[in-house]
C-alpha cells in the first residue's frame, strides 16, 4: 500500500499538469475582434433609424440593388455631429464652418497612406520582436512583451501634466496627503 506521501505527490503532480492545460488570455476581448462562430455577429448589426414619411413622394431617388436606404445609419456622420463637427456629403470637401478645425488638426501635417505605414512599421516591429522559440512553437502571445517598453504610466504621466500646471478635469483628484 503506498504511503501518505506518495499518494501526496502523486495528487500535486496531476494537478500541476491539468493546471498547466488551461490557457488564460490577459485581454482575450481585444486581441480577438472576429467572431470565431457561425452565429451572428452583434457589433456588426446596426439599428436602422426611425422611418419617416418624406414630404414629396415623387422625389425619392430610384431604387439601387445593394445601394443605401434613407433610413440606414451613418456611423461617420453620427460621429462627427457628436464631436461638434458638419457631416460631409460623400465625396465633398471639407465643410466651410469646419475648415479652422481641419487646419488646427493638419497644422504638422499629415500623410494620407498613414494607416498603411503604420501596419508596415507594426509588422516590422513584431517580426524584429516574435518571442523565443518555445513561445513561437506554442503558439504564445507575446504581443504585451513586445510592445511593454511603450506602455503609458498612467500615474506618472498625471502626476507630470498637474506637476506641469496643466487641468486634468476628467482625472481623478490627486489624494490627500
Amino acid at each position: 500500500m503506498p504511503s501518505a506521501r506518495v499518494v501526496l505527490a502523486i495528487a500535486c503532480t496531476a494537478m500541476l499538469v491539468l493546471g498547466g492545460c488551461g490557457r488564460k488570455s490577459e485581454t482575450p476581448e481585444l486581441m480577438n475582434i472576429r467572431s470565431s462562430t457561425n452565429g451572428p455577429d452583434e457589433f456588426g448589426i446596426l439599428p436602422a433609424k426611425a422611418l419617416e414619411l418624406p414630404e414629396d413622394l415623387t422625389a425619392l431617388p430610384e431604387p439601387t440593388p445593394g445601394g443605401g436606404n434613407l433610413s440606414d445609419r451613418d456611423p461617420m456622420a453620427e460621429a462627427i455631429v457628436a464631436l461638434g463637427g458638419t457631416p460631409r456629403a460623400k465625396g465633398a470637401g471639407v465643410p466651410s464652418g469646419d475648415g479652422a478645425l481641419y487646419a488646427h488638426a493638419a497644422r504638422f501635417g499629415g500623410s494620407a497612406d498613414i494607416r498603411q505605414v503604420l501596419a508596415a512599421e507594426d509588422l516590422a516591429f513584431r517580426s524584429k520582436n516574435r518571442g523565443r522559440p518555445l513561445e513561437r512553437l506554442f503558439n504564445v502571445n507575446v504581443y504585451f512583451k513586445a510592445y511593454k517598453n511603450m506602455l503609458l504610466d498612467q500615474d506618472a504621466d498625471l502626476a507630470r501634466w498637474r506637476k506641469l500646471g496643466v487641468r486634468t478635469p476628467s482625472a481623478p483628484p490627486p489624494p490627500v496627503n
